[in-house]
């Protein structure tokens, strides 16, 4: 699933590597430790992460975060005229249609690595930026002209602690993390949206199979007086929980869902299926390329949307972590 913040609960979603092989003088193959993110033998978190020296591709390197995706979406309803309990923050009216494409786009970096665990042959800790974008364009609308309706920027930097702990049936609890997560739409009043948070993170895996990982946030507070949208985790939430479940090496379910652990109507439930395009082996390399469909329900699939409860239906192709 990937959105405010559609945003998590990708990133265990499993590939296939082949082995690497050499041939010897005796021409008998013989397989060869892939030692990169790319190692066949290490777990989806593990790969993703960067876990362990045995997945670790170094510093600087470019990798992806989210999601990649163009998807065509059709939602039932759209949100013509924004709104927030601030004053001064409600938009004019704009005949908005609510068939739109959205567009996800999603990179990050490891800037640095070893800082808790260094010398440790098991275990490798990392540092990461990462940047986020998603845009919903309204391609459809020829009467205004197709405009983009809201475009949402997410700047990030996330440390995470590798941990290897046995849990019952197999499981692993695997990385414990912090991170600070700026997010803004870069608009100006009335349509300005941006908060700041400060996110805790987990994860656990059983095997290749099945991964859970959570988050949990704190926002950082603002001065009433600059607030653009003071009730957003009300909203959106304050929490977020992820399962992938990797059913079989072409196909793969997510299922994400948002609390603000309180009472009321608030959170969001996303859904989506992925299906591998292509065979599962490109080149020697793993196929990254998706087909997947996606149902959410809730706020926040937008920032702009924050307060807006909606469901959205989108159809794409995505890109996974490469």
């Amino acid at each position: 699933m990937t959105g405010a913040k559609a945003q998590n609960g990708t990133e265990a979603i499993a590939s296939n590597y082949p082995i690497a092989e050499t041939s010897p003088a005796v021409n008998t193959p013989v397989p060869v430790e892939v030692v990169s993110c790319k190692n066949p033998a290490a777990t989806p978190l593990s790969r993703f992460w960067e876990l362990e020296p045995a997945s670790d591709c170094g510093t600087f390197g470019l990798r992806g975060y989210r999601p990649i995706s163009l998807a065509v979406i059709a939602s039932d309803s759209v949100n013509t005229a924004p709104t927030s309990p601030s004053a001064d923050h409600t938009g004019s009216f704009q005949p908005y249609t609510t068939s739109e494409t959205r567009i996800n786009m999603s990179v990050r970096t490891k800037v640095a690595q070893g800082l808790l665990t260094g010398g440790d042959p098991n275990r490798l800790d990392s540092l990461w930026f990462a940047y986020s974008q998603q845009s919903y364009w309204q391609l459809f609308n020829a009467d205004l002209s197709r405009p983009f309706r809201a475009t949402d920027h997410e700047p990030e930097l996330i440390y995470i602690f590798p941990v290897e702990s046995a849990l019952p049936s197999g499981w692993r609890f695997r990385y414990g993390g912090i991170g600070i997560n700026h997010q803004s739409n870069g608009q100006s009043l009335p349509l300005s949206r941006s908060w700041n948070r400060i996110i805790g993170r987990a994860g656990l895996e059983l095997g290749n199979k099945v991964s859970i990982t959570g988050a949990l946030w704190q926002r950082i507070p603002e001065d009433s007086s600059s607030d653009d949208n003071p009730d957003i985790v009300d909203r959106v939430g304050r929490a977020e929980l992820s399962t992938v479940w990797n059913v079989d090496p072409l196909n793969s379910l997510a299922f994400t869902v948002r609390h603000s652990l309180q009472t009321g109507d608030s959170g969001s439930v996303r859904m989506a299926w992925f299906r591998k395009v292509g065979s599962a082996v490109d080149n020697a390399n793993r196929s990254s390329l998706r087909l997947h469909t996606e149902l959410f329900s809730g706020y926040g699939d937008s920032l702009m949307d924050y307060n807006r409860k909606r469901t959205v239906f989108s159809v794409g192709l995505t890109l996974l972590d490469w």
